[in-house]
């Protein structure tokens, strides 16, 4: 991954929010700029060099990631006690406004810094000065991006034979977090969804006791991470035949809604049209108040970052991106569907990154 060049790449952001230096202390804004992956730490971005100021816990692990990745910057060890001494005397190497992380930076910690570690620096509150690098992957990001996604694929189609054995939705979920885990993932990238029958028409229902029996659907929305990164796909699946008839027509509807959407990602177009075309297709079926959440989300590090895909979105997608196009429909006390693929945006419009075919009844 281009880790290296992402400091000097964030310098101009910084002249734009009007300040002389940084403290990025989102853990994984630092694990973006540095190759960090501790949990501690606190990255200064001054006007001459950078330095990650963490603890004895990583005083090993953080410069080893950091020559790793070739980045420059300096580390210091430091237990806290002493932490707040090193990081007042950092004020003598800029003259004027120290940026803040005002997403990331609660109010008890910025009345820390401003009384406690720089009384008398000026603290300005920036916003995705590091968010609005992240937003264009590059190519090692995109390696790992697809490989989270393929791993995801897999794992669906191995627990896939359990509904034969209506399982509860709970085990469904185990099953399918081990599977991704066995093939390498660190873990699921959120918790996964396992929503069946009535519990379907929640959106982000947790899965339970619940057993899953045949010709109902049933709501998988999952990921892996990979290396730090992401994936998220969700599917509607079910064993048997569909008894219900209308969530027969939303598989259908649901469907189409999610191919007009994927359609409309390119670069160039405004996130809110692709909203649109996904909702266009919901709402001549009679079920516009029934798609209640957004169309998508750019994918990364986070499992939800920029660029939104909303019909209150301002963001413009560009190649580089990636992003999710998950319309769905919920008849509450019968059920739900959703279908959920993963985008990147090339030059010609976009590639799915998951794969897993959509069920249709």
């Amino acid at each position: 991954m281009a880790t290296r060049t992402r400091l000097a790449r964030m310098r101009p952001g910084m002249d734009r929010a009007g300040v002389d230096a940084m403290v990025v202390t989102s853990p994984t804004n630092i694990r973006y700029l540095t190759g960090f992956t501790g949990s501690a730490g606190i990255l200064f971005v001054l006007p001459g060099e950078a330095v990650l100021l963490t603890d004895g816990r990583y005083g090993t692990q953080a410069p080893e990631q950091m020559a790793a990745a070739g980045v420059e910057a300096r580390c210091e060890v430091l237990a806290a006690p002493a932490q707040r001494a090193f990081a007042a005397g950092l004020a003598g190497k800029f003259a004027g406004r120290l940026g803040l992380e005002a997403a990331h930076v609660s109010w008890a910690r910025q009345r820390t810094f401003a009384e406690d570690w720089w009384p008398g620096v000026e603290l300005v509150a920036t916003a995705n000065v590091v968010e609005d690098l992240r937003r264009v992957k590059d190519p090692g990001e995109l390696a790992r991006l697809a490989g989270a996604a393929a791993i995801a694929d897999e794992a669906l189609a191995a627990i896939r034979p359990m509904l034969e054995d209506e399982p509860r939705e709970l085990d469904l979920a185990h099953s399918l977090d081990s599977e991704m885990r066995r093939r390498g993932a660190s873990g699921p990238s959120f918790e996964t969804i396992v929503a069946s029958g009535p519990n379907a028409a929640m959106p982000h229902h947790r899965p339970g006791g619940r057993r899953i029996v045949a010709g109902e659907a049933v709501v998988i929305d999952f990921g892996a991470r990979l290396d730090g990164y992401c994936s998220d796909m969700t599917r509607t699946v079910w064993s048997g035949d569909l008894r219900h008839p209308d969530i027969r027509r939303a598989v259908e509807v649901v469907a189409a809604s999610q191919a007009a959407g994927v359609r409309a990602v390119a670069a160039g177009v405004a996130a809110a049209d692709v909203d649109r075309a996904c909702r266009e297709v919901v709402a001549a079926a009679g079920w516009a108040d029934l798609f209640v959440h957004g169309t998508g989300h750019g994918v990364g590090l986070d499992i939800h970052e920029a660029p939104s895909v909303a019909a209150t979105s301002l963001d413009t997608l560009a190649t580089g991106h990636v992003v999710t196009v998950e319309p769905g429909v919920y008849l509450p006390g019968t059920g739900g569907v959703r279908i959920e693929d993963t985008v990147v945006l090339t030059d010609s419009g976009c590639t799915p990154l998951t794969s897993t075919a959509k069920d249709l009844p």
